[in-house]
C-alpha cells in the first residue's frame, strides 16, 4: 500500500482536495484534525501541553485553540515545541492507522508536511497551490481570523514556492483550472 502525502499553505484547499479523494474511495488521515483530536483525548499529550502553557491552556477539559494558536503563532519557538510534542504522537497514530487500511493507496493530509517531516516514509507528495490572496480570502472566509492573523500562520509554514519544490506532484487550486481532472489523472497512477 502506497502512502501519500498531500500538503499546501493555509486556504489552498489541501481538504476540499483531500475530500475528492475520500469520495474516490482512499483513505484520507487528516494530520491536523487527528493533532487536535489526540490534544483533547491523550492524557499523556494533555500533560505534556499543559507543561508547556499552563494549566489554564484548557478550560473544563477542553483545549482553548485561540489561545494556543495566540501563544505559537507569535512565538516561533513555543510553536516549535508544541510540534515535538505532537508529531511523534500524530505519526504513530498514522502508522497504527496505515495497518487498518485496506487500499491500493491512502492519504496523509498536513498543512506542515515537511516542516513536520511527516514527507519521510511517504511513497509520494502532492502540493496543493493557490494563488495568496486566494489563499488569505478563503481563509479569512472560512476560520474567522483577521488577514493579519492568517498572514503571521503563513510566515510560519515553509512557502508555496518550496512546498512545490519538494513535492512530487502539483494540483492547481486556483479557481480556474478545473480540479478534478487533475486528481483523477494523479489517482490513476496510484491505484
Amino acid at each position: 500500500m502506497k502512502k501519500i502525502g498531500i500538503t499546501g499553505g493555509i486556504g489552498s484547499g489541501k481538504t476540499y482536495v483531500s475530500e475528492v479523494f475520500s469520495s474516490l474511495g482512499i483513505p484520507v488521515f487528516n494530520a491536523d484534525v487527528e493533532s487536535k483530536r489526540l490534544m483533547s483525548s491523550s492524557d499523556n499529550l494533555i500533560s505534556l501541553v499543559k507543561d508547556l502553557f499552563g494549566d489554564d491552556i484548557y478550560t473544563n477539559g477542553l483545549l482553548d485553540k485561540q489561545k494556543l494558536a495566540s501563544i505559537v503563532f507569535s512565538d516561533k519557538e513555543k510553536l516549535e515545541n508544541l510540534n515535538n510534542i505532537i508529531h511523534p504522537v500524530v505519526k504513530q497514530e498514522f502508522i497504527d492507522w496505515c495497518k487498518q487500511q485496506n487500499s491500493s493507496y491512502v492519504i496523509k493530509e498536513t498543512a506542515i508536511l515537511f516542516e513536520s517531516r511527516s514527507d519521510k516514509g511517504l511513497d509520494a507528495v502532492i502540493c496543493v497551490s493557490a494563488p495568496l490572496n486566494i489563499r488569505i480570502d478563503r481563509a479569512v472566509k472560512r476560520d474567522g481570523y483577521s488577514e493579519k492573523e492568517i498572514k503571521n500562520r503563513i510566515e510560519n509554514q515553509i512557502s508555496q514556492e518550496e512546498k512545490e519544490n519538494l513535492s512530487d506532484y502539483i494540483i492547481v487550486n486556483d479557481e480556474k483550472d478545473l480540479l478534478l481532472p487533475q486528481i483523477i489523472k494523479i489517482h490513476q497512477l496510484f491505484s
